[in-house]
């Protein structure tokens, strides 16, 4: 897989800019990826060095729109731990 496969989208809420400040950031991630391929793709990208990767498989919820009953997608978290002094400057903007 590609690093740009790999990496989907930044979740920015209010938690994971919280955890910014710690040197973390959260992306969603391709289904299939491990953390070493996450690791690897977080800093052929972003030129940082990765300390380590933490992931969680979020399930979707289910939603309803009137009578019709629907589902969320479900998708893959990463939350990237940087090197001491290393940030994304995707992010600071």
């Amino acid at each position: 897989m590609e690093a740009r496969d790999i990496i989907i989208r930044p979740l920015i809420t209010e938690k994971s800019t919280t955890l910014m400040a710690e040197g973390k950031y959260v992306f969603e991630v391709a289904k299939a990826a491990n953390k070493i391929e996450i690791a690897k793709a977080i800093s052929q990208i972003f030129n940082v060095k990765v300390a380590s990767v933490n992931t969680v498989n979020v399930e979707g919820k289910v939603k309803r729109m009137g009578r019709s009953i629907g589902k969320r997608s479900d998708y893959k978290k990463a939350i990237v731990k940087l090197a001491a002094g290393e940030t994304i400057e995707f992010f600071e903007a």
